[in-house]
């Protein structure tokens, strides 16, 4: 079955936080009206009469003419032919459970960078064997884009990932504005795994920054992260695919030394000394590395591929590792 996008889809977000809110800003430079799934009932209430999301980039302000703030999933599925998910990973199953409207005439397309925990699956994995859906109907949006900076009209890049160029280049259209640049592929595993174990990475970094490393381990860890990543996507689904893309390496890059990386946060606090129900407690927005840990190393347990650094991470959140041992017996894995 063919699953061909018209340039006059209808675009609606799952979610509410900072990456849906800064989804929703993009989509209404280019489109009359979006739709939008908010499940809160606060900042429901304050898009609708103040225009802005008063919890997540309260300074992003809307045409209220341009979005349609629903609290009714169903109501919001079926007004729109292309859905974006949005929500963090560990809450998607929650925001999709009053579902009753079909998602076999829609597509959809994940903007989540994690893995729905317990079901060891990616999001595009979990949409296709949940909802009986093609491949051909999903997409993803991925990239070095933090929200923050992105709801700020700073010069940021996403790429678009579809099985179908033609469908590919529809949501890139509605995608494109004068502070966003494009890129696409096909390559549907490979990015969404990246966008995951970049979570993992970041958080061996945080914990480098707060026990102490100069940049000089920095270079070396973050490195060997972009190494044991290549060496994942190659071993468990071997492609043509180039790492060093800035869906890749870049993404990698940018959750690893960015202020806003909840990811590097969370690692941050582990290497200062916080245990690590402490640091979660303290965590204001989800830190997907940390259910991305567990479910890495449960998918690898097939695969058996050599990844360090993960294991070290994995052991500090869910062993109770000291992360200053591991990371000090690291440092002799490096290269």
């Amino acid at each position: 079955m063919e699953y061909k996008l018209s340039s006059n889809a209808r675009c609606a977000v799952i979610g509410y936080g900072t990456w849906a809110t800064a989804l929703v800003g993009v989509l209404t430079a280019n489109e009359a009206r979006v739709g939008w799934y908010v499940r809160n009932p606060e900042v429901l209430e304050s898009l609708r009469s103040e225009g802005r999301n008063l919890r997540y980039l309260s300074d992003l302000e809307f045409d209220p003419e341009r979005i349609a703030v629903s609290d009714d999933l169903n109501e919001v599925v079926a007004n729109a032919d292309i859905i974006i998910m949005a929500a963090p990973s560990a809450y998607l199953k929650a925001f999709l459970e009053p579902l009753t409207v079909s998602l076999k005439d829609k597509f959809i397309i994940s903007a989540v960078k994690g893995i729905i925990p317990g079901d060891y699956k990616t999001v595009v994995e979990y949409l296709h064997d949940t909802y009986d859906l093609s491949y051909k109907q999903i997409g993803i949006v991925t990239g070095p884009t933090h929200a923050e900076e992105v709801s700020r009209e700073r010069l940021s890049y996403l790429t678009v990932v579809c099985t179908d160029p033609e469908n590919a280049a529809v949501v890139g259209q509605k995608l494109s504005t004068k502070y966003i640049q494009l890129s696409y592929s096909s390559d549907l595993y490979g990015t969404e795994y990246a966008a995951i174990l970049k979570n993992i990475y970041a958080l061996a970094v945080g914990m480098a920054i707060g026990l102490g490393y100069g940049d000089n381990f920095l270079a070396v860890l973050i490195s060997n992260c972009a190494s044991e990543m290549t060496r994942f996507l190659a071993e468990s689904y071997p492609d043509e695919r180039n790492t060093q893309a800035s869906a890749y390496l870049g993404d990698l890059l940018v959750t690893c030394y960015s202020i806003h990386s909840r990811n590097r946060r969370l690692g941050l606090m582990i290497g200062h000394g916080c245990s690590v129900k402490t640091a979660l407690n303290e965590m204001t927005m989800v830190a997907e590395g940390y259910f991305a840990a567990d479910c890495i190393r449960h998918i690898n347990f097939r695969h058996k591929i050599e990844m360090p650094i993960a294991e070290m991470v994995y052991q500090v959140l869910y062993e109770k590792g000291s992360a200053r041992k591991l990371m000090k017996a690291l440092t002799n894995k490096l290269v």
